[in-house]
Order: structure tokens, then C-alpha cells, then sequence
């Protein structure tokens, strides 16, 4: 694994999670991730990616949710966890992040290549 795939993953381990509201994809957006982060997701059609763009969704949001949840980006790990990026149903961890967690979430993205998922 390399350094980034690294810092990932000591990254992910720090940031809580919680349970959704059922059937609610607000922070499901067209999203920016890294290029270690891309190439753990399956790789999209041109066709695919204007599609979701239409409907300003992520191109791996599928009917019944996200679709690569288990790797899905650092900055959709951190929605819902911190007041900057609150969730609009009010879900949330029982602890919200760290706020050095979420500095270094937001580094970690403006320090690296960053692609439109």
C-alpha cells in the first residue's frame, strides 16, 4: 500500500460512522476524491458520469443507495459527522469527529490530486 493508501486508511479508522435516514441520498452529490480513493471504485462510463452529473448525483449512487459504501471517499465519510458538513436530517454519531481528524481529511484532500467521482 502505498503512503496515501496508508494515510486513508488511518484516516477512515478515526472518522465514526451512523445510520442514515432510510432512502435519503442528500450528501450523495457529485464528489471530488483522490486518486488512490478512485482506484479502489469501479470505473464509469463517460455516459454514466454525464448522467449522474444531470442529476447532480454521484455517478455510484444506485437505487437503493450508494452503491460502493465500503469504500466510498474520506469526504463522504466525513458528511454528517462535524457541524461544517451537517447532515440535513439531522443523523449523526453519537461523537461527532475530531476536530484534528477533520483538518486533516480536508489536508489530505486539498494535498492531493483530486478527480470527480
Amino acid at each position: 500500500m502505498n503512503n496515501n493508501g496508508e494515510v486513508i486508511e488511518i484516516l477512515r479508522s478515526h472518522i465514526p460512522s451512523f445510520e442514515c435516514t432510510k432512502g435519503c441520498h442528500d450528501c450523495c452529490g457529485p464528489v471530488t476524491a483522490s486518486a488512490e480513493e478512485m482506484r479502489r471504485l469501479p470505473v464509469k462510463t463517460d455516459a454514466e458520469h454525464e448522467a449522474a452529473l444531470e442529476e447532480f448525483n454521484c455517478v455510484h449512487l444506485g437505487p437503493h443507495g450508494c452503491t460502493v459504501y465500503g469504500e466510498r471517499p474520506l469526504i463522504c465519510r466525513l458528511f454528517g459527522t462535524t457541524p461544517r458538513l451537517a447532515c440535513p436530517n439531522g443523523c449523526r454519531p453519537e461523537e461527532m469527529v475530531d476536530e484534528n481528524i477533520e483538518k486533516l481529511v480536508h489536508h489530505f484532500n486539498r494535498n492531493t490530486r483530486q478527480v470527480l467521482v
